[in-house]
């Protein structure tokens, strides 16, 4: 079942917000509770209007995050730890080799919408995967970016961007995640976010035969994000945000 969101009007998000969002990229893994204090501090200071929105690139060393309806019955093995965290959604895997990309937006200004704004992050991504010839897709009945399977028989889907939000005075954190080249394998220790039909599964970039570096996807998802939320300024790798 096709996404009614893709029929929304996006392009209020961009360029509206008066400012130039921040681009962070950081090259070692960062620990998730170090990321989450971090974007817990910025989104403060943004909405204070004493920092810049910004968008964070990083890779989390492996582990697995439980949003506000996680399950505990969805852990199935517990291969690394669990941290219980205040995004929206439920049992997800981060890892190596999994782009992850923090998102701090003032919504305020540029559109307070929730479902607008996932909305958002879904054709951020899709338009991402576009870049290299992958059509990822939205599905009405579960979240994040699909793609389809004909490979493996009628019906199949899978997984490829999975989508968290979380609002403090209407300024988003956390925020997508797309399978570049993670180890799959560590997915089968979850329910990934609750979604336990058979047919539908998770892929990656090189699943499907595309054998990209971090740099190469950092690219597209830069060149996409200005297309649905306007322009961006680089800073160095730096410790913190």
């Amino acid at each position: 079942m096709v996404n009614d969101r893709q029929s929304l009007d996006l392009t209020t998000f961009a360029g509206t917000a008066g400012g130039v969002v921040e681009w962070r990229i950081s090259d070692a893994p960062v620990p998730y509770p170090e990321a989450v204090a971090a974007m817990e501090a910025r989104v403060a200071e943004i909405a204070a209007g004493h920092a810049p929105e910004l968008v964070w690139l990083l890779e989390h060393p492996p582990l697995y995050t439980s949003g506000t309806s996680g399950k505990a019955s969805d852990l199935l093995e517990p291969r690394f730890p669990m941290f219980a965290t205040g995004r929206g959604g439920q049992i997800t895997y981060h890892g190596p080799g999994q782009r992850v990309a923090y998102v701090m937006l003032d919504l305020k200004r540029r559109r307070p919408d929730v479902r607008a704004y996932v909305a958002g992050l879904e054709e951020w991504i899709i338009r991402t995967l576009a870049a290299f010839n992958v059509r990822g897709e939205r599905r009405e009945d579960r979240v994040g970016v699909w793609v389809k399977r004909p490979d493996k028989g009628a019906g199949f889907e899978d997984k490829i961007a999975a989508i968290g939000v979380r609002l403090k005075r209407w300024v988003s954190f956390h925020g997508i995640s797309i399978n570049v080249e993670p180890e799959l394998s560590h997915f089968d220790a979850i329910v990934p976010c609750g979604v336990a039909d058979p047919r539908y599964g998770v892929t990656s970039l090189a699943d499907l035969g595309h054998i990209l570096t971090m740099a190469d996807v950092d690219i597209a998802l830069r060149q996409a994000f200005e297309e649905v939320f306007g322009s961006t300024n680089a800073r160095l790798p730096e410790a913190t945000v």
